[in-house]
């Protein structure tokens, strides 16, 4: 990647069985190379347990459970051109539940979450019908280039 990212990895949970911050770097690149996104880069990743999981939900989207992944665009005062894009809160037993429920792999359901988090800090969204298509199609093609089967069938 020729744009330079910085990316932090924190865990408030114990790190056995969840990917390593390699891998985010990775499916971070990825989502960032996917989305034509050649600035220089910084976010912070934290994997969270339910109970963190539930507070951020409650407290900035009014939703009182856990969720998989929750976005925090930068909101940086008008004139201030920062690299930052953002924070992503990926909650950990949300994503390791939803995998087993759903029959995939742990390690595929972590970067496609990944990938969907960062197109959401770059501003992509599903909240209307024609742009749930285009980001899914957006995050198909990006994990299709890491190896990853279609999440959406």
């Amino acid at each position: 990647m020729s744009a330079m990212l910085t990316l932090a990895v924190g865990y408030a949970v114990p790190r056995a069985g969840l990917p390593a911050p390699a891998s985010f770097r990775r499916w971070v690149e990825a989502a960032l190379r996917g989305a034509r996104r050649r600035k220089s880069t910084e976010l912070a990743i934290r994997i969270v347990d339910a109970d963190e999981g539930r507070a951020l939900n409650r407290d900035y989207r009014s939703k009182d459970y856990a969720t998989n992944v929750l976005s925090f665009p930068a909101e940086l005062p008008p004139g201030v051109a920062l690299p930052l894009i953002g924070d992503l809160a990926i909650c950990a037993p949300v994503v390791l539940r939803e995998a087993a429920e759903h029959g995939k792999s742990p390690r595929d359901h972590w970067a496609h979450l990944t990938v969907h988090g960062v197109l959401h800090l770059l501003g992509h969204d599903h909240v209307e019908e024609a742009e749930a298509e285009a980001m899914e199609a957006l995050e198909t093609r990006i994990l299709a280039g890491l190896g990853i089967a279609d999440p959406y069938v």
